[in-house]
């Protein structure tokens, strides 16, 4: 995973799994599994700023002329 550039949802995603999948084994050293569930945090949390960006994003596509959502929860 690059520094520079986040990687996209998906990939970000799939890695998390990866993660979560070597960490439940637990026959890691401890210094790898720290390391791996510190770069699984930092997934998450670019994961949960992305989910928030498409969210925002669909409620500005979903609004009316004046701003006001079409849609309530309540039709979901």
């Amino acid at each position: 995973m690059s520094k520079s550039k986040a990687p996209a949802f998906e990939e970000a995603l799939a890695r998390l799994e990866e993660l979560v999948n070597k960490l439940e084994e637990g026959n890691l050293p401890l210094e790898e599994s720290l390391q791996l569930f510190a770069e699984g945090i930092k997934l998450t949390r670019q994961c949960s700023r992305k989910l928030e960006q498409a969210e925002k994003q669909i409620s500005i596509l979903m609004a009316d002329d004046e701003g006001n959502p079409t849609l309530s929860e309540e039709d979901f």
